[in-house]
């Protein structure tokens, strides 16, 4: 397993960890079951606020499961679960949920055009509720958006009309648009092309960029999906935590060999990682 550098001058992000040191996500000592099956077990990690976090794993290792309690959208069998602050079990959910962006690429919106799509955001509907009060701040907040995205300039393309890259980038808008304090997206690249991939990443570092303080979570099969502006990685295999920590500690040819189960070399170029067998 070997690794190798070549950093560029336009390296866009640091990797070390920038929490406050407070804690967005706290998970301890958690096992989750659904019926016979477990998902995850003695699972522990902490995501400081204001940090971004890449998740890597095989297929069934747990990830969503994970970004699931991180959502308040799944409540664990036993072991602790705060987000935000708040414990799961001890708090209500939906009010929790109101701030967390959670961006599913597998979500289906009506076919409305985008700025419609990322408005409907602020009342978590699929489409404008007419008697909802959409104020001259949440458009403002909208068209912000859709340019921070990228999609501005296609702002009246409907979701049938969109690529799927456009797709996942209307999601991000929308579940920003209510200002959420954390954003979770739970493999937002699946079905993208090489040019979708690398233009959702840019936004990712984007976003990271303008929204200082908002905590990210991403997850990923990929080593070349985690954008340049992650500051920690979480590995998961056969539902517990292999590695976590700052991405430059924690991002080797060794861990990665282990957690797939093969030879890997591994190679960073401005600010991003690339793996391969070896």
């Amino acid at each position: 397993m070997t690794e190798s550098t070549t950093e560029s001058s336009t390296e866009t992000a640091s990797t070390t960890a920038t929490g406050t040191g407070t804690a967005a996500i706290e998970i301890t000592d958690v096992t989750v079951r659904r019926g016979p099956k477990t998902l995850v077990e003695d699972f522990s990690v902490t995501v400081p606020t204001g940090t971004h976090w890449a998740v890597l794993g095989p297929n069934g290792a747990g990830k969503s499961t994970m970004l699931k309690m991180a959502g308040g959208r799944l409540y664990p069998t036993t072991g602790s679960v705060r987000i935000l602050g708040e414990t799961i079990g001890r708090t209500d959910v939906r009010e929790l949920q109101k701030r967390i962006g959670y961006v599913d690429p597998k979500q289906r919106l009506d076919d409305l055009p985008a700025t419609e799509l990322v408005l409907s955001g602020v009342s978590a509907s699929n489409g404008l509720i007419q008697r909802f009060d959409y104020t001259d701040a949440h458009r403002a907040r909208t068209a912000e958006l859709l340019a921070l995205v990228g999609m501005d300039t296609r702002a009246d393309r409907t979701w049938r009309q969109m690529s799927q890259g456009e797709k996942a980038r209307t999601l991000i808008a929308r579940a920003l648009v209510t200002d959420p304090e954390m954003l979770l997206l739970d493999e937002p690249s699946t079905g993208l092309d090489l040019p979708g991939r690398e233009t959702l990443l840019r936004v990712v570092d984007d976003l990271r960029a303008a929204l200082p303080g908002l905590t990210t979570v991403l997850i990923t099969h990929h080593v070349e999906e985690v954008a340049a502006s992650t500051t920690d990685v979480l590995m998961v295999k056969d539902g517990r935590v292999m590695a976590s920590g700052p991405v430059a500690e924690q991002m080797t040819a060794e861990n990665l060999g282990t957690l797939y189960d093969m030879d890997v070399q591994l190679q960073r170029v401005a600010g991003r990682w690339f793996a391969f067998s070896g």
